[in-house]
């Protein structure tokens, strides 16, 4: 019995550490996300409408990006379905045409339906050259509107890059478990 209870708590040590070795990252992730919201808020007060009428939004507090001719994006964030972190996404971009520097952004895609939201979290979601995002800063969230049902803000953190380039973001869903 003595052994039994010994065995019992080895893997319950294991299975915790692996949780807790696995989510640190996210949860860094996760406080990140949470402060570039209230720092969107901040920059632009009207930008809150999208936070709560959204059925879902994707926070990337970090993304990099940089470029000189061909460049490249890459960023980790937080999923929310009605205002309840459900997941982590990852986005990865590639683009080519006039573009140098390098810049740090933090990115926010709202969902206004259900359907956008579910099409993200299966994969089926993906930028197109057409779509750009809106540079949050005061003011500007109040003529900014959906468009197929999505609409996506910007919020330069430090860097500068010029950039007149096509391309198309990728992104990548894991549902919390």
């Amino acid at each position: 019995m003595k052994t039994l209870k010994t065995i019992t708590a080895i893997c319950l040590l294991f299975i915790t550490t692996g949780l807790f070795a696995q989510n640190n990252k996210d949860l860094k992730i996760m406080a990140d996300a949470k402060y570039a919201k209230s720092k969107l808020i901040h920059e632009d007060e009207g930008i809150d409408k999208f936070f709560n009428n959204a059925s879902g939004y994707a926070i990337f507090p970090n993304v990099g990006k940089g470029g000189l001719i061909i460049g490249g994006a890459s960023g980790n964030g937080v999923v929310y379905e009605n205002g309840t972190a459900i997941g982590m996404a990852s986005l990865k971009k590639v683009n080519v045409g006039l573009q140098a520097g390098g810049q740090s952004v933090i990115q926010v895609i709202f969902f206004e339906t259900d359907e956008a939201l579910e099409d993200f979290k299966y994969g089926n979601y993906e930028f197109s050259a057409e779509t750009s995002a809106v540079i949050a800063e005061e003011g500007i969230s109040k003529d900014a509107n959906y468009n197929d049902g999505v609409v996506v803000f910007a919020l330069p953190k430090a860097g500068l890059m010029v950039d007149a380039s096509i391309g198309g973001q990728k992104f990548e869903y894991d549902a919390f478990k």
